[in-house]
Parts: C-alpha cells; structure tokens; sequence
C-alpha cells in the first residue's frame, strides 16, 4: 500500500475522483427527494436513478470512444462539461420543472459512461498490474468514507437551501476533479485506430468477455442479480414512509449506514481478494446484498439499518472485484471498450429493474419486491462461489509513473 500510495499521480487522481463522488453522492440522494417532495410519489422518485441509468444502453459507443482518444484529455472535458450540465438544475422552480431534473440526470448519466471506463482505463495505464487490487482498494475506501457525509450533506442541503444548493455543490466538485487531472503527468501512448469494421470494433468489449471464462462467468450472475437490485431504489422510499412511517428526508440516514458498512469492509477487500480471488469475492458479496434486503423487510429501525449496513458492506467488495477482474483480464488497447460493455451488460438489466421496480411499487407489497431482490441475489451469489476461477492471464506492460 505504501508503494503504491508513493506514486504521486496516484495520489492526484485518487484526489480527483473521491471529490467528484463527494458531489455524486450529495446530488443523487438530493434530487430523488426533489422529486419525492415536489410531486408525492416514490415512483416518481425512483424514476431518477432510472434516468440517469438509461444511458447504459449507448455505453459502447462510450468503450470506442475512451480507446479513440487519450484518457486524461477525455476526463478533463467531461468533467468540465458535466459541471456545467449540473448547474441547469438551478431553473428547476416547481412540479412543472420535474422534467427539467430527468433530462439532468440522463445526462448525467451519459457523461457517467465516459467517466467510468475513461477512470478505468487510465488506472491501468499510472499503476502496474500487481498493485491494481490495492488501487481499488484504496480508492474505494476513501470514496466510501466521504459516502457517510455525503448524502447527508446533500439532503441537509436541500432541507435548508433547495435543489439549487445541491447543483452548485457538484458543479464545483465536478471543477476539482478537472483541476486534478490538470495536474497529473501521465505519458499516454497515441491511440491508433484499429483496422477493422466500425461494428467490430464497438462490439470489441462484448466479444473480449464472451471468449474470456471469468469475465463471462461475472457477468451473467450480476446480469441475474441487477435485474432485481434495480428494485431497491424505488422500495427504498417505501421501507421509510410506508415501513417506518418516517419523512422521506430520513433516508439520508439509511445511506449513511451503507456508508459505515462500506467503510468497514473496503479496506479489508484487496485482503480477502488475495485469498479468494476476484470470482468468489464478488460472488460472496452478493450473498452479503441478498441478506441485507432480506433484512429490509422488517418494519423495525434498528433492524432496517442493520439490513442498509449490509448492503453498504457488500458493494465495496463487488465493485472492488468486479473493476480489478476487468483490469487484470483485458489489454490497455480494448479497456475503454470492455469496461463499457460491462456497464451495458449490468447496467442494462439494472436500468430495466429501476423502471419495472417504479411500476410494481404501486402495484405489490414492497416486502415482496425485497424478497423477490434476496432469492434472485443469493441465486447469482451460489453461481459464482461455486464457480472455480481460472488463471489469470500474465500482465501486460503496466508502468509506475
């Protein structure tokens, strides 16, 4: 960890990207409560995380675009873009604006799809293959840590100032992480278009993991699983106003819980990922997600934070997981590509769950909801730690900057 951590565009980008989650977390939260306060309806709300997942389904064009141009550049502009995206947020006056928020978040989302495979391509670039486990680590911690605050922040926020608030909170997290970026002095190779068809070249990612055992393994069990996780953030509201009988500005409080799970268990995921590998470390924190809205169901507090505690402690290890796998078992060139076929392949299924879970919750019981997301969960979970991990394939020319 000390090695790595000597590494000073580490350090700069870690920086970077732990502040740009702080404006993340605080917005997220904050406009699925706008939305919940100006029209009354925990669908209504749920469709938030909806809009900015759809996205999703236009990430390869995302993948081709990361493997086209130099990652940093790429970042430094999205970035700068997104922030000012954000700030439309401030015409937002009424009901009749809501729209004005869903189209925010679709391109909130869009820019998010850039974001993430252009991270994960330019981390394989700065750190060499042996410490990328650690990165991820690292870095996941800390961005978990800032999740404790985050949401509370962005809902204290809004409580007292509106919606407004939160957007120029964002935007100027947005402008940080650009100022980071600046700083970094990475020696990027020129990207060279590759000499095949347009279509084979944005299907790259999707055959890289179809003909890679691990990867594909990965994908179908989360694929299974995020087609019901989706479900949480439309129940989440009902498990407070309905199971709770609390305001809807309480769920803050249920994410600062999932904030303490995670920052508990990141630290310790590059640990357990040595022992078990990257298959089974996802695969046991999906059983740890399925136990945790298991717990859901219950209409008692300390019982429901037990439950968020676990989900929070979960998603660490399977981001941790799921990222380094992706890093170790594919080429600097296809990365941009593979890690937004990922997205589309996961995301996909997460997007169609988050609009069906925003339906069924005016239709269903949302105990039935949570305990539809724990059997399909542990499901995924029994298929993957029952799965024997293949080799992994030997690095290929990372370099310490």
């Amino acid at each position: 960890m000390r090695r790595l951590l000597g590494i000073r565009n580490v350090r700069l980008y870690m920086l970077g990207q732990v502040l740009s989650l702080f404006g993340d977390t605080s917005l997220w939260l904050a406009m699925g409560i706008w939305v919940k306060t100006l029209t009354g309806s925990n669908g209504a709300a749920g469709l938030v995380f909806f809009a900015f997942a759809l996205p999703q389904l236009f990430a390869p064009l995302s993948g081709m675009l990361v493997d086209r141009v130099r990652r940093r550049s790429l970042l430094l502009v999205t970035n700068i873009v997104t922030g000012c995206i954000v700030l439309l947020l401030l015409m937002v006056h009424g009901a009749d604006q809501v729209w004005l928020i869903y189209l925010v978040m679709v391109l909130y989302g869009a820019a998010y799809t850039v974001l993430t495979s252009a991270q994960a391509a330019l981390l394989k670039t700065m750190v060499p293959d042996e410490l990328l486990g650690e990165a991820n680590t690292v870095l996941r911690t800390a961005q978990e840590g800032l999740r404790l605050v985050g949401p509370l922040t962005g809902a204290g926020l809004f409580a007292v100032f509106g919606g407004g608030a939160v957007a120029i909170l964002d935007a100027a997290t947005f402008a940080g992480a650009a100022l980071s970026l600046i700083l970094l002095r990475v020696e990027e190779a020129r990207p060279q278009r590759e000499e095949e068809r347009w279509w084979a070249e944005v299907t790259g990612g999707i055959r890289h993991i179809a003909r890679t055992r691990a990867l594909r393994q990965v994908i179908v069990a989360c694929g299974a699983a995020f087609l019901v996780i989706g479900f949480i953030e439309s129940a989440g509201f009902a498990v407070v106003d309905q199971g709770l009988h609390r305001p809807v500005s309480f769920i803050g409080v249920f994410m600062v819980a999932q904030g303490v799970g995670a920052v508990v268990s990141a630290p310790i995921a590059a640990g357990v990922m040595r022992r078990t590998g990257e298959v089974s470390l996802i695969g046991i924190a999906l059983a740890i997600f399925a136990a945790g809205s298991l717990l859901l169901v219950v209409s008692s507090l300390p019982v429901v934070l037990a439950g968020s505690l676990l989900l929070g402690f979960s998603l660490p290890w399977l981001v941790i997981g799921f990222n380094t796998l992706l890093q170790r078992r594919t080429p600097e060139r296809l990365m941009g590509r593979v890690s937004s076929a990922a997205d589309l392949l996961v995301g996909t299924p997460q997007t169609i769950s988050i609009a069906v879970g925003a339906v069924l919750i005016s239709l269903i019981d949302y105990r039935i909801m949570l305990l539809m997301i724990a059997a399909i969960v542990a499901f995924a979970a029994i298929y993957l730690t029952t799965r024997r991990e293949p080799p992994a394939a030997p690095a290929l020319g990372s370099r310490l900057r």
